[in-house]
């Protein structure tokens, strides 16, 4: 909470920012029971928070690992644990130990490292399919490469978004004033929680997703985009009624100032438009990521944000939109970038899920050999240690071989018919 306070400037005990707990507030002041104590407590509470991020990094990262290995209560509990003991520790550290600012952060830090030893020990029991163990802890540089670039998309979306926050403040500070910079700084925060559920629908669904393509079971990938993008539409229409009827109420959560509900309530309804194209987003994301199409994941979350919303931010105020234009922006990217995203997804993807391909088998020397109908032909080399690799010639290549019926377990027998 901000105060805006009385000018002191021969005083050190008054000064602009947040009430901390440690220091007494009364009316428009705060008097510092020591004169340099808020530096060295912000200090103490930098380095202490510091100190915990191996330990969230450890719980945040390790528990995907948890979740794609069909555990998701277990996931789950590794979030709530650390949530519930933050919120235990904070007012004992706070209040009844006095320290104040230092106390939170070491209440987040002891929370943190508890549910990284949570992680750890679940994935090294034995519930757990896939174990952590020394052999294994070495980089693999192409595995990292997969891992690294499936992740970027998420990476992009983050980084966009702080870009996209600047550009809207730089704006609005020119267009608005420091009115409209405090209603987008409480848009976007009503903007976070009312994308949780729908973001955490979408994250949930890769590992579902992973699974069941690798395994081939193609009908349940698309039933699970299908649920994904129904749920998540029904979510963000509701979402979006609920914000039409009750602007006033979602404003006040964050601000009781009374100019600040007179002028938001409309800038709300502005930047909430269209809401639920959110959900397209989202389900075109998951799907990308979780079937390993990297690049149009990298690329749909750079074209909403960076190449949609910040140009539009900058353009439509000065072509006569004024401050309505950098909330206008943002509806305008969810639907273009929703949509393309969807529909993208929908054509290069689902669509060709599950799509048949006829195929006979020849006999060659090495191994066996599958051929696809047509003038160039994929050729699918079985060896003796049956690995697969993926290579293209025609039946010329093959030699002097005679095709011959194959069927889906490997014998030869009657026609087979495969799934990409």
């Amino acid at each position: 909470m901000v105060f805006r306070m009385k000018e002191q400037k021969n005083d050190k005990r008054f000064f602009k920012g947040k009430c901390l707990e440690k220091y007494r507030c009364s009316g428009n002041s705060i008097d510092l029971s020591t004169a340099g104590a808020f530096p060295l407590t912000t200090l103490i509470a930098a380095f202490t928070n510091l100190f915990g991020t191996p330990f969230v990094m450890l719980s945040t990262g390790l528990n995907g690992f948890i979740n794609a290995q069909g555990f998701p209560r277990v996931g789950m509990m590794t979030t709530v644990i650390g949530a519930i003991l933050n919120l235990i520790l904070d007012p004992l550290f706070i209040f009844s130990f006095h320290m104040g600012v230092s106390g939170a952060a070491l209440a987040t830090v002891i929370s943190q490292i508890v549910s990284a030893v949570w992680v750890l020990k679940f994935l090294t029991g034995k519930r757990v399919l896939l174990h952590i163990k020394k052999r294994y802890m070495k980089v693999n540089p192409m595995l990292a490469k997969e891992i690294t670039s499936l992740g970027m998309a998420g990476f992009i979306m983050q980084g966009t978004n702080c870009l996209v926050q600047v550009v809207c403040n730089a704006t609005l500070k020119i267009y608005g004033g420091d009115l409209y910079v405090g209603i987008m700084t409480v848009i976007n925060s009503a903007r976070d929680i009312l994308s949780l559920p729908v973001s955490g629908l979408t994250s949930g669904s890769q590992p579902v997703l992973g699974y069941n393509y690798g395994a081939r079971e193609y009908t349940r990938v698309k039933q699970d985009i299908c649920f994904t993008a129904l749920l998540g539409i029904l979510y963000t229409v509701a979402a979006w009624l609920f914000i039409i009827k009750k602007p006033r109420f979602l404003i006040s959560v964050f601000t009781e100032d009374a100019t600040m509900l007179e002028y938001g309530v409309s800038a709300l309804h502005l930047y909430f438009f269209g809401f639920f194209f959110m959900a397209f987003q989202f389900t075109g994301q998951s799907t990308f990521t979780a079937l390993g199409h990297s690049r149009q994941a990298i690329f749909f979350s750079l074209l909403r944000k960076a190449i949609i919303v910040t140009p539009l931010t900058i353009l439509l105020p000065r072509i006569g939109f004024g401050v309505s234009g950098v909330f206008l922006a943002e509806p305008i990217s969810n639907a273009i970038g929703g949509l393309a995203y969807f529909i993208t997804m929908w054509f290069t993807v689902y669509r060709r899920l599950g799509r048949r391909k006829q195929m006979v088998m020849a006999k060659t020397m090495d191994g066996v050999a599958a051929v696809c109908g047509g003038a160039n032909h994929t050729v699918i080399i079985r060896t003796d240690e049956s690995v697969w690799t993926c290579g293209s010639g025609n039946y010329g290549e093959l030699g002097n071989v005679t095709p011959v019926p194959y069927n889906s377990d490997g014998d030869v027998g009657s026609n087979f018919d495969i799934t990409n």
